[in-house]
């Protein structure tokens, strides 16, 4: 199966983009009822819908006007791998513009077939959405100017935090510091751009977030310096992708394609692709091996999280 490469870029309701590329119609055979509304919209349409984030670096990103990261490419083969199961002459993607409050609703709606961000596989998420096998596993860490004196979430008492609405690292925050007996104020931000340039601003003292987006974003500022990670992990976070709930079908396809990138080690090519190697839009390295949770976690693939 190949990929059109000739891209458009068309609005649609609600605000959103979709880049779609484009392709010759696909010839495929006749949906059955019981492949659940993805895999018919896919089957009719030929194209699969990715859902993707604004500036989840090195996840799920915009550069240069196209979406890109470690979580897109996974979701490029899984779309792969569903025109492979549908017998698709050819499979065509699209790209839709999600954000953490609107992604799951997306889903829901259908509007988005596969969603590739950094997103959470949790117990409450998991009423809505089904999850894959985690192709990552971050942890929620808090990141503040270089020259202020914080190295803990004890040295914030009293202070304001941003978090990103829509997330665990809401709630996260919120438990750490009521464990801790420290006093905060936590302001949502609307994406993580936001929240963190209330850091840069001095609008807030310090942005919780996943510690591998907390770095992306360090890293593809001016004055990267100007910024440190600080306290220990406030939670442990799988990332996988999230696709349309109650599918069994479609659930074995993008299972099994997940297991197959790990057993033939593709899933860590991609890795080394996004973790270890300059990425756009700014030739940054973030020289991150992988975790070694995530490294045990690929030894026994499953979907299991017990929270």
């Amino acid at each position: 199966m190949s990929a059109a490469v000739l891209a458009l870029a068309f609005g649609t309701a609600g605000g959103g983009k979709v880049l779609a590329q484009a392709a010759a119609p696909s010839l495929a055979a006749p949906s059955s009822p019981s492949q659940g509304k993805t895999l018919q919209r896919i089957q009719s349409s030929g194209v699969v819908v990715i859902g993707h984030r604004e500036s989840s670096m090195p996840m799920s990103y915009v550069a240069h006007g196209t979406p890109m990261g470690y979580s897109v490419d996974v979701c490029l083969q899984v779309a792969q791998a569903l025109g492979r199961h549908l017998k698709l002459r050819e499979t065509k993607v699209a790209y839709r513009l999600v954000t953490s409050s609107s992604r799951f609703d997306a889903i829901e709606k259908g509007e988005v077939d596969l969603e590739c961000g950094s997103t959470t596989n949790t117990a409450a998420r998991r009423e809505r959405v089904a999850f894959t096998i985690a192709h990552f596993i971050a942890s929620s860490r808090i990141v503040v100017q270089s020259d202020k004196p914080y190295s803990r979430i004890e040295d914030l008492d009293g202070k304001t935090l941003a978090s990103t609405a829509g997330t665990t690292n809401i709630d996260s925050l919120a438990r750490e510091a009521a464990t801790k007996s420290v006093r905060v104020r936590i302001e949502p931000a609307k994406d993580h751009a936001e929240g963190f340039g209330w850091v840069v601003s001095g609008k807030v003292e310090g942005f919780a977030m996943d510690d591998v987006l907390l770095y992306g974003l360090r890293a593809s500022h001016t004055k990267p310096q100007d910024l440190k990670v600080i306290g220990k992990p406030m939670t442990i976070e799988p990332y996988a992708v999230a696709f349309e709930r109650n599918n069994p079908e479609l659930k074995a396809v993008v299972d099994a394609e997940l297991r197959r990138l790990i057993q033939t080690r593709e899933l860590h090519r991609l890795y080394d692709k996004w973790f270890t190697q300059p990425i756009p839009p700014q030739g940054i390295n973030l020289g991150m091996r992988m975790p070694h949770l995530l490294v045990d976690s690929l030894k026994y693939p499953s979907d299991y999280v017990p929270q």
